[in-house]
């Protein structure tokens, strides 16, 4: 796998292979069927704005759409820009993936609309456009279809009160129910208000595991559409019992009730409690159970999907730095007020970024505000790793592997079942488990920022100005790459940036690498992170990732410089870690980078920049410097190459933040969960080295065994969980004691008696 990074003086992130040969300016073929490619003539490639290099038609073939995301539900009105339709039509016709076709429409300005289909995938799904029917595709654009939690409240149903729709006819909870949208997102007069159900049926793990949304009922037609609805929800028919997870959906009236892919609005799936039957009503926890019991039989009928799940990171701080391998739960994110709603005591929680391979189940990881795992062992509110992966798992479409909606139906409507409707929650727990981190392994860590400067994997540090196109990071392992274009002043400070709207952009690859950018200053800032299977697999800028240091600065030819090299000595590593045309990621979008990069040196020989050892700060800011920077030589060196401290303040605080990241992933000894003893509970659910777990019983039991456990550096607890046995009362010891002592006299009393019937025998023996 290949990436393209242009950092600091540059542009950001794109993936594109060497255009080659440039076509002329005024070339007149079309782009007919041919977006994305390039020829003799003209060019329908995005670059070729930049050249001016497009064929004429470019912008009628290869399309820009708005709004260009939305709900992977479907629902969406987009409309092509650039193109406008007068002419006759016998049908606009919009095909997504080749396969899914949804009606469009040219309005009164003639704009063309589409409307986004229902799918089951998220991600960017390729759509051609028909503008005769479905006879001939010649246009085709890309849409970006969205998991339905990350779509904005503005743009889908809003459930008043959600959890009183989930818990709907369970005991208290019953009255009316209530419904808010934004007008604005579906123009129209009156609206029908619909249920849809979602399934999956077939055997699983097998081909004919089919995934499925059907149309339910309507709630109400012909409803004004002024975003607000309140009814009192009644069971629901027999033949509609069977689906307990569903989304309602709101249509312009015009359409018919249950008609596919026209403009809608779409609520978040849910659990379909007020749909729910009178079986349900008459005795919702006995008919959870039975729910919950039929869920445990199934559940033992399929394969262990736990056995490949990866270990958690052990505490909170490493779950949060292991972005290539573990991203935040939507459902309780620190940074966004810690909702946990599913995991009460926890503060955020993580799911692995990658499904499993064999049966895409995820890994989920909680924390609490200590910043230590919460397992289901001790608590309800613990991480609950997945049969069916949140997020979905590539190729999506068919169970388990459907966005959300796999995860609902293994996962979450169990959890309903078992904890929330019945009480039989450690039925569930024994199923989904949390995974302590005894085999976690934290990644490696390199980072470029400021002017810039890099620390490498292993820790090594240095300062590498050069100009042009350079190899940061090759791994043969995967056949990973990542290059970085590096550009002259063009600034009196010496940057020029240019990046997307977010100021982070996050990359997450299958091996467990992970690559962000992001701004510090009026910098970018580039890390890099590596799972430890990629040790002695790395070279270029970054290093060599082996735990040593002092080869990290190895050129090509496998001569290693000392870690102590001049800065000269640096910039020739540098200069030798040098792009070659033949492996170039780059995108050359403008004249200026064909004229100075495909066609100039990779490496411009000319360049000299300024050395550290060869510029100090300027005397007036001498004072200032020495308190803005300290002992961080990263930061006195942009200062004075650029005189403007809040240029060297940006690159302290980057590389602060690298220290501090590195710090979190430093690797943690981890005894795993300890349990209490039967008849006891224990004090701490902490499990990491130095924790120490003490026991206690309960009432009228004594503890056999040690008051407290130690995790030990090797990683074993200093000992074992303790016994509780039965103690006994203060009567039940004096009555035992007086009763033996009354049959000590007893036995002394029959002793005496028998003594003297001895004697007495004695005596009779010995008359005549």
């Amino acid at each position: 796998m290949k990436l393209l990074l242009l950092p600091w003086a540059l542009l950001l992130l794109v993936t594109a292979p060497s255009p080659g040969r440039w076509p002329a300016a005024d070339a007149q073929e079309s782009c007919s069927h041919r977006c994305g490619e390039w020829n003799e003539l003209c060019s329908c490639h995005p670059t070729c704005f930049g050249l001016d290099s497009c064929c004429k038609d470019f912008r009628d073939f290869c399309l820009e759409i708005l709004p260009y995301s939305g709900s992977m539900m479907g629902g969406k009105d987009f409309v092509v820009q650039h193109l406008n339709w007068f002419s006759p039509t016998d049908g606009v016709i919009c095909r997504f993936n080749e396969s899914v076709q949804t009606r469009g429409h040219v309005d009164s300005l003639g704009h063309v609309h589409c409307v986004s289909p229902l799918l089951y995938e998220t991600g960017r799904i390729p759509f051609t456009l028909s503008m005769d029917n479905g006879s001939s595709f010649p246009r085709s654009g890309t849409w970006l279809a969205v998991h339905p939690s990350k779509v904005s409240q503005t743009e889908k149903l809003q459930l008043e009160n959600e959890t009183r729709w989930q818990y709907y006819g369970t005991a208290g909870t019953k009255g009316n129910l209530t419904l808010t949208w934004n007008t604005a997102a579906l123009p129209t007069q009156s609206v029908t208000i619909e249920l849809w159900g979602y399934e999956e049926t077939g055997k699983p793990y097998s081909e004919d595991w089919t995934a499925k949304w059907s149309y339910l009922y309507a709630l109400a037609t012909n409803v004004s559409n002024s975003g607000f609805f309140t009814f009192t929800p009644e069971p629901a028919p027999q033949n509609y019992q069977r689906w307990e997870v569903g989304a309602l959906r709101i249509i312009n009236s015009e359409y018919h009730s249950g008609e596919k892919d026209v403009h809608a609005l779409w609520s978040n799936e849910h659990a379909l409690a007020w749909h729910l039957g009178d079986d349900f009503r008459a005795d919702p926890v006995a008919w959870a159970r039975t729910q919950c019991l039929a869920w445990e039989e199934l559940e033992d009928q399929l394969p262990n999907f736990l056995e490949e799940l990866p270990d958690c990171p052990c505490t909170l701080a490493q779950a949060r730095s292991d972005s290539g391998r573990f991203h935040t739960d939507y459902g309780c994110d620190i940074e966004h007020g810690s909702e946990c709603t599913y995991h009460p005591g926890a503060v955020h929680c993580v799911r692995s970024v990658q499904a499993s391979p064999q049966y895409a189940s995820g890994q989920q990881c909680c924390y609490t505000a200590a910043g230590t795992q919460l397992l289901t062992a001790d608590s309800m509110g613990g991480s609950t790793p997945d049969r069916g992966h949140d997020w979905g798992a590539p190729p999506f479409r068919a169970p388990p592997r459907v966005p959300g909606l796999s995860h609902w139906l293994y996962d979450v409507i169990s959890f309903y079942h078992c904890c929330l409707w019945a009480p039989e929650c450690s039925r569930y727990m024994r199923r989904r488990p949390s995974s302590d981190c005894r085999s976690y392994r934290p990644p490696r860590l390199a980072s470029a920022f400021g002017d810039p400067h890099f620390v490498t994997f292993d820790g090594a540090n240095f300062t590498f100005n050069g100009h042009g196109e350079y190899v940061l990071l090759e791994a043969s392992l995967t056949n990973l790459t990542v290059q970085a274009r590096a550009q002259p002043d063009t600034t009196p400070e010496g940057m020029f940036l240019s990046v997307a709207a977010e100021d982070r952009v996050s990359i997450m690859l299958s091996s467990g690498a992970g690559l962000e950018v992001s701004i510090q200053g009026p910098f970018l800032s580039v890390t890099v992170l590596l799972p430890e299977k990629f040790l002695t697999y790395t070279q270029g800028l970054l290093g060599t990732l082996n735990d040593n240091f002092t080869d990290d600065f190895t050129l090509r030819s496998g001569q290693v410089l000392p870690p102590d090299a001049s800065s000269q000595e640096l910039f020739q590593f540098g200069a030798d870690w040098a792009v070659e045309n033949a492996s170039s990621l780059l995108t050359y979008d403008s004249q200026l980078l064909v004229n100075n990069f495909l066609y100039g040196p990779k490496h411009d020989p000319t360049f000299r920049p300024l050395f550290p050892d060869e510029i100090t700060p300027n005397s007036s800011q001498t004072t200032e410097v020495a308190k803005l920077c300290g002992d961080n030589h990263f930061c006195s060196f942009d200062v004075a190459a650029t005189g403007s401290l809040s240029v060297g303040n940006a690159t302290r605080m980057a590389y602060q933040l690298h220290q501090r990241r590195v710090q979190s992933l430093q690797s943690v000894v981890s005894c795993g969960w300890l349990a209490p003893p039967l008849n006891g509970h224990k004090d701490g659910m902490r499990y990491l080295v130095g924790s120490t777990i003490h026991f206690h019983c309960d009432t009228g039991y004594s503890l056999a065994g040690a008051e407290a456990s130690t995790c030990q550096a090797n990683g074993t607890w200093s000992t074992p969980t303790p016994t509780c046995q039965p103690r006994r009362s203060h009567t039940v010891l004096l009555s035992i004691i007086f009763g033996g002592l009354a049959v000590v006299a007893l036995m002394a009393v029959v002793f005496v008696v028998l003594r003297r019937r001895k004697g007495n025998m004695a005596i009779w023996g010995s008359q005549p």
